[in-house]
């Protein structure tokens, strides 16, 4: 088994680490191989990719796409060949989806005060994201606004799916978004197929993916058996991701440096993507 990890975020999303950190921390826990995924942004590649060369690491340009199938959040790993990533026809409608992430903070923002009489600023929100505005950057600047509240009971009791101030994110269909990555030759795999509650990797399958995430912090030995087996017979690559966001205490993902892939599935997926 090689210490790899092809599902991590920085600051330039939703992490806590910058890019280099992500990588430098990585590498001090033994990992050679390595991609970063930012939801939905390609701004923290560059950074990443100049550490792991001086570091020696195999780095994999990469990103964490949030689609909907079926009513369902699909989100799609889409890892870069080359200099592909750096496309301005790809960045620029990337850069559409962080605006549109803005306007839903602001109206996310909107509503806490209006139904759960929490204040807080928009500006305090995007100086808590680097890039792409997510909600744990709203949780956060609840907390550091001093409410005693933790990131689990605002999600749950603030802005959590169903919760009065939550906003649906404006998501691409899974199809749009594989057709997106496949325009920029982009291997796509299907992340964390275990999370996926209404729908399964069957519904999945038909769109065109390259490969699954059957090896993911949060699977059990059975759920990754099952996952290995469905991807060998639906001859799909294999690849592995903590999903770490570098808060490695909240049990939501995995940390750097716990993931490990088995040689003839980590040659495929390397062979695939340079």
């Amino acid at each position: 088994m090689v210490l790899c990890d092809f599902h991590t975020h920085s600051t330039a999303s939703d992490g806590s680490f910058s890019p280099s950190e992500v990588v430098k921390k990585s590498f001090d826990k033994g990992v050679k191989y390595l991609a970063l995924t930012d939801h939905d942004t390609l701004t923290g590649i560059d950074e990443a990719r100049n550490m792991a060369e001086s570091l020696g690491m195999i780095f994999i340009p990469g990103i964490e796409l949030s689609t909907s199938h079926n009513k369902e959040t699909v989100h799609l790993l889409g890892f870069f060949k080359g200099d592909d990533y750096k496309n301005i026809e790809l960045n620029n409608f990337l850069q559409e989806l962080k605006d549109n992430r803005i306007k839903r903070a602001e109206e996310i923002v909107a509503r806490l005060k209006k139904f759960n009489n929490i204040e807080i600023k928009v500006e305090d929100v995007l100086r808590n994201g680097k890039d792409t505005i997510a909600r744990p950057h709203i949780a956060k600047t609840i907390i550091e606004a001093g409410y005693p509240y933790d990131y689990d009971y605002i999600f749950k009791k603030f802005i959590g799916d169903d919760c009065p101030a939550y906003i649906p994110a404006n998501k691409m269909s899974t199809e749009e978004g594989i057709s997106l990555l496949r325009k920029y030759n982009a291997k796509i795999f299907l992340a964390h197929p275990v999370l996926l509650k209404k729908i399964s990797v069957h519904d999945i399958l038909p769109l065109g993916i390259d490969g699954l995430e059957a090896v993911y912090a949060l699977n059990t030995s059975e759920e990754e058996k099952r996952f290995r087996k469905f991807a060998n017979k639906n001859n799909l690559l294999i690849s592995c991701g903590s999903d770490s966001h570098g808060m490695e205490d909240d049990g939501g993902h995995g940390s750097l440096g716990s993931m490990s892939l088995d040689e003839e599935s980590l040659e495929k997926f390397i062979s695939a993507v340079r």
